[in-house]
Parts: C-alpha cells; structure tokens; sequence
C-alpha cells in the first residue's frame, strides 16, 4: 500500500500523514527532532550524555601529578629517620648485647623511604640516603656498646657516648668483625633501593 503524498504548499506545522513526523518535511532541511536532545552523542561515564564526537562523555583523562622533587624537605626527612634509627638500633644492640642484621638493615630502609617519599625523585636523595644509613647504622652500634658499658661502669650512657666518646670509639673497633661492616654496607645499599622505589 501507498501513502498520498501531500500537496507541496502544505505548512510545516501540519499534521504528520499515517504517523511519520518526516512526511511533511521538504527536501534539504534538518531532520525533526525525535524528543531526544543527545540521540546523537556518545555515551559518557556513569551513563551520561557526553560532548558530540568525543567518547565516554568529554574531557580526557588529567594527567598524573608531576612527581616532586624537593631535596630540602628529602634531606630533612632522611636525618630525622637516621637519628630515630639510629636511636631504636642502639638500643636493640645494648638491650640484646648483640649486633641484629634485621635491625640494621631496617635502618637503612627506614632512612631510605622516609627520604624518596618526601624529596621525590631528586637523584641526589639515595646517595645521601645511603650515606646517611651508614652514619646511622654506625651511631646505632655506638650507642649499643654506650648502653652495655654503662651498666659495668657508673656512668651514664649520655656522659660515656659524649665524655668519652674517643674511648667508646675505640671499644666499638676491638668488639667489631667483618660482619659489623657487612651489617653497615647493607644498611646503605638497602637505604639506596628504598629511596628510589619509594617515588614509584
């Protein structure tokens, strides 16, 4: 079956023949709306309606924050892990009278995280981290032989570790062994990792 056609000067606003809204439409103009506004929009997240031509509703994705790279606030963060390691260290060796390798080696991640993850991906923070570890690593066992000491002697451990330091120094080189230094060589490289795996 065949629809009539309409005569050419019938209005616009006339009424749809049979249902079709296009029957009355003249050749060359936009298509009538279909009562939806985003029929021709790509879908946007969550299910709604986004920019004409652009997928999943608009604007890309931001790009990920710059990495930091504060070298002060890194080397601050560093010297304050060194020393509170150092300090926890020291008084694990003088409370157990024995050198921890764990202990150590915590040292030097402690050192190396608190560095990478507050100065960033500087170059120069897993040297100094590293650098630092052994310092803290060393003052750690230093601080342990001033504890033992000062349980034999009456002395406190605050006036063995300062007074006499050069005598405490010399203490801790007799009680020393190749693993001593093993300890402090993996507490830097540990520190060195953890400084860069710290800014991933």
């Amino acid at each position: 079956m065949s629809q009539s056609v309409p005569p050419a000067n019938q209005p616009n606003d006339a009424q749809p023949v049979g249902g079709n809204p296009y029957a009355g439409q003249q050749p060359g103009q936009p298509a009538a709306p279909t009562g939806n506004p985003f029929a021709d929009q790509q879908p946007g997240p969550y299910g709604q309606p986004g920019q004409p031509g652009v997928p999943f509703g608009g604007a890309p994705f931001a790009p990920p924050a710059p990495a930091r790279n504060n070298l002060g606030l890194g080397l601050i963060a560093a010297v304050v892990a060194a020393l509170v390691a150092a300090g926890v260290y020291g008084a694990i060796v003088g409370a157990t009278k024995h050198e921890i390798g764990y202990a150590a080696v915590g040292v030097g991640a402690i050192v190396g995280f608190a560095a990478g993850k507050l100065g960033g991906r500087n170059p120069v923070l897993p040297v100094i981290s590293a650098v630092l570890a052994l310092i803290g690593v060393y003052f750690g066992q230093l601080l342990g032989e001033a504890i033992i000491i000062s349980k034999q002697l009456p002395l406190s451990v605050s006036e063995i570790f300062f007074d006499h330091f050069s005598d405490l120094n010399k203490v801790w080189k007799e009680d020393a062994d190749p693993l001593t230094f093993v300890f402090i060589v993996i507490a830097g490289v540990v520190a060195f990792s953890a400084a860069r795996k710290a800014t991933d």
